[in-house]
C-alpha cells in the first residue's frame, strides 16, 4: 500500500525548493536536518520518483520536482482557504466596494485577493482601481474609492487617512546562487557597494534605498535603474549584479528558469509595509470589514514565502 502524503512532508519540500539547502530550511522549519532528510526521502518515496538532487552547495528540484512543486503550492493555498471557510459565518453579502492600488500591490496580492472573494463572496462587487500612490490617496480623500492597498513604509500618509498595517515584508540581499557573498559570515551595506547593484525604480523604492544606504553613510553604485521587477530578476539570475528587495516580490526563478538566492543582510534596513487605506471621516462598512478581515490573514508570518 503505498504511503500518505503529509501536510508537513509538503511544508518541508516547500521550503528546501526556496532555499535550496536543507540545513537553512531545517532551521526556518524550527525541525532537525536530520527529521527533515527522513521526511522529504520518505515523500519521494511516496510520490514514486526523485523530487530533489544533492550537490555540494545543497539541493535543486529535478523535472519532477518543478511539476509536483506546481501543484502542491496550490494544494496548500487551498489548505489555508478552507481553514478561512470553516471560520465563516454563513450569509450572502453584497453590494459594491472600491478599491485602490498601486502597480505593486496589484502585481502581487491582487490575483490572490481576488480568486478568493470570487469563491467566498460571489454577490459582492469588487471594482480594483490602479493608480499611482497620490492619485489615490486624493481619491480616497474625495470619497471616489472605499478602500486602498498601499505600500505604507515608503511615503507618509495624509492626516485625514487611517491605515492598518497588513503586511512587514523583511528586505534581503538577492545574488545569483554561487555569489561569495552567499557564503560570507556577515554582509554589509558596505560589501554590498564594491557589487553591481540593480535598482527596482517602483513605489518611492528610489527614495526609500537612498534613505536607509544613506543612514549608513553608503551610496550603491548603480549599473542599472529599472522598472521592471522581472528584468532585475532575470540580471540577478545571470550574474549581471545584486539588489536588495522584499521577500513579498522574491521568487527563486526567473524567467529563464536561473534560481535566485537570498541571505540577510548584518544590518537593519527597513521592512517594506503594506497597508489597508480609508478616510478617517468615513465608517468602516461590512463590505470593507471582509476586505480588512480577509487581508489580516496575511500577517501571517509564512503568507509570502513563495517557493517559485
Amino acid at each position: 500500500m503505498p504511503r500518505q502524503i503529509t501536510l508537513r512532508q509538503i511544508e518541508y519540500f516547500l521550503s528546501v525548493a526556496d532555499t535550496g539547502q536543507i540545513s537553512h530550511a531545517s532551521n526556518l522549519c524550527n525541525v532537525s536536518q536530520s527529521s527533515m532528510t527522513i521526511a522529504l526521502q520518505n515523500l519521494e518515496d511516496a510520490v514514486g520518483v526523485p523530487l530533489l538532487a544533492r550537490h555540494s552547495k545543497g539541493v535543486r528540484l529535478t523535472d519532477a520536482g518543478v511539476r509536483f512543486l506546481r501543484h502542491v503550492q496550490q494544494a496548500r493555498q487551498s489548505v489555508d482557504e478552507a481553514v478561512i471557510a470553516a471560520q465563516e459565518e454563513p450569509g450572502h453579502l453584497a453590494g459594491l466596494v472600491r478599491v485602490g492600488m498601486t502597480e505593486t500591490i496589484s502585481a502581487y496580492l491582487l490575483p490572490s485577493l481576488m480568486s478568493t472573494l470570487t469563491r467566498r463572496f460571489r454577490n459582492l462587487q469588487v471594482e480594483v482601481i490602479e493608480r499611482e500612490r497620490e492619485a489615490i490617496e486624493h481619491q480616497l480623500l474625495e470619497g471616489e474609492l472605499d478602500l486602498a492597498l498601499l505600500l505604507v513604509s515608503n511615503t507618509a500618509l495624509h492626516d485625514d487617512l487611517k491605515c492598518e498595517v497588513m503586511i512587514r515584508s523583511p528586505r534581503r540581499l538577492w545574488t545569483p546562487p554561487e555569489h561569495p557573498l552567499q557564503d560570507a559570515q556577515r554582509v554589509t551595506l558596505e560589501d554590498v557597494a564594491k557589487e553591481n547593484f540593480l535598482l527596482l525604480d517602483m513605489d518611492e523604492h528610489v527614495q526609500t534605498v537612498a534613505r536607509y544606504w544613506g543612514k549608513f553613510g553608503v551610496t550603491p553604485h548603480v549599473r542599472l535603474q529599472s522598472r521592471s521587477i522581472e528584468a532585475v530578476r532575470s540580471l540577478v539570475a545571470l550574474g549581471e549584479g545584486v539588489t536588495i528587495l522584499s521577500d513579498l516580490v522574491y521568487r527563486p526563478w526567473s524567467l529563464e528558469g536561473k534560481r535566485i538566492r537570498r541571505r540577510n543582510l548584518s544590518v537593519s534596513v527597513p521592512t517594506m509595509d503594506v497597508g489597508a487605506v480609508w478616510c478617517r471621516s468615513v465608517p468602516v462598512s461590512r463590505q470593507m470589514r471582509v476586505l480588512l478581515d480577509l487581508c489580516s490573514s496575511w500577517k501571517r508570518p509564512d503568507a509570502f514565502e513563495p517557493a517559485m
